[in-house]
């Protein structure tokens, strides 16, 4: 009974049913479509208040940071070079193996916003594209969708609260409790997923055939693939120049690894994993500081999937992307990747987040994936959970926080 009642269950369910349907009524299946577009749209009209909340609060607490000088310092540079590098690990691999690549997907249906942007934006100079960044009013960009503009309002926001000094942690306050009810909606958005997930993938089998399971299967293999090297390569080897093992530290924190694995969500585990590095020989300031500062800031699973989900929803629906707006990827990512959080379908709702602010890919792709975005959304957990636990090691060690003869009597 408790199988039946566990939303992974019925998300696989749904997608089972999905599939059925769309492989033996393929007519009817395509018609489906509205159903996954609906949830998408119910993703969509929280976008733009969880950006705001998360960078502005994220900002704001920034003025926290500074009473721990250089460990808050050394956190967030650490936390900069490693979610890049993730990020730069997606476009690479996306890239290269090119997973979406003969998707047989033809013109998608581009939303209103997003198809006045685009016509807005052909022939206008690069002064005129700045301008059109900033907004008319606050609220106007929580209407029309577009996401730049509610990110630069959100940066602001941010240093002003910064600047208030006291005061300020009030305001902080009140975007945090905003983006707890924002959450709040997500999740009981993301209950009706199997519904989504069926007509999702009930319409991408319905109309692209079952030779899309493929293109699908791959993305997830080369997400996994990507994110497992990343661990145990990337980590792997930052773990080795602070003086630990990767290996080690998965199987010292394997506990905590198998509930993130059941419940797709790092934040689940975030108070065991505290409690462990602090027993594991790191300063328990050290461990105040990044750990749920990297919940924000250094969420690497989550920066690979972005990446490269982009790159695949764009080889997928025959968008071609020049050096140019790759780069371009890259920039925005690095600012909508603060956005996400670790509750479960965050990854999901970033995404969408990312594809509204790159008008040349429709965001309606975004039903080719959601229908399989739930098998992605543990390795994003497992991958986030591992990399704020090293982060926690590595800037412990470089600021001298570290009783390394009690992390080698730990993991040994």
């Amino acid at each position: 009974m408790k199988l039946i009642r566990s939303l992974y269950f019925q998300v696989i369910v749904g997608i089972v049913l999905g599939v059925a349907v769309g492989a033996i009524w393929p007519k009817f299946a395509a018609e489906l479509g509205p159903i996954g577009d609906g949830f998408v749209r119910l993703i969509k009209m929280v976008i733009g208040p969880v950006v705001f909340c998360t960078v502005a609060g994220g900002i704001a607490h920034m003025g926290d940071l500074k009473r721990f000088g250089r460990v808050g310092l050394k956190a967030l540079i650490y936390f900069e070079a490693v979610s890049t590098l993730a990020l730069v690990l997606g476009l690479v691999v996306g890239t290269v193996l090119g997973p979406g690549r003969g998707f047989p997907v033809g013109e998608f249906t581009v939303n209103k916003t997003v198809s006045e942007y685009i016509q807005k934006g052909q022939g206008q100079s690069v002064t005129d594209y700045l301008l059109h960044l900033i907004p008319d009013t606050f609220v106007s960009p929580f209407t029309t969708g577009d996401l730049l503009p509610i990110v630069l309002l959100a940066i602001l926001t941010g240093f002003a609260l910064t600047m208030m000094g006291e005061r300020g942690k009030e305001g902080a306050e009140f975007l945090d409790k905003v983006s707890a009810v924002m959450f709040g909606i997500i999740r009981i958005v993301v209950r009706i997923a199997p519904i989504g997930a069926f007509g999702a993938m009930a319409f991408t089998i319905g109309k692209f055939g079952t030779s899309s399971l493929v293109q699908l299967a791959a993305l997830v293999g080369t997400f996994y693939i990507t994110s497992i090297c990343f661990v145990l390569v990337v980590l792997g080897v930052i773990a080795r120049f602070a003086g630990f093992s990767i290996l080690k530290f998965l199987r010292y924190i394997r506990e905590e690894l198998l509930v993130v694995l059941g419940t797709s969500s790092s934040e689940s585990v975030l108070p065991q994993l505290m409690t462990k590095l602090t027993t594991l020989g790191v300063a328990k300031p050290v461990v105040g500081v990044v750990v749920p500062t990297g919940y924000s800031f250094n969420l690497d699973g989550t920066n690979i999937y972005m990446t490269l989900a982009t790159l695949f929803l764009a080889q997928a629906t025959h968008t071609p992307l020049s050096l140019g707006q790759i780069l371009g990827i890259l920039l925005i990512t690095m600012l909508t990747s603060k956005g996400a959080s670790g509750v479960t379908g965050a990854g999901f709702i970033t995404l969408a987040a990312t594809l509204q602010a790159i008008p040349a890919i429709p965001i309606a792709s975004l039903m080719l994936i959601f229908g399989v975005d739930r098998f992605m959304s543990e390795c994003r957990s497992l991958t986030n959970t591992v990399g704020n636990g090293v982060a926690s090691i590595v800037v412990a060690k470089w600021d001298g926080s570290l009783d390394v003869a009690e992390l080698q009597r730990q993991l040994g």
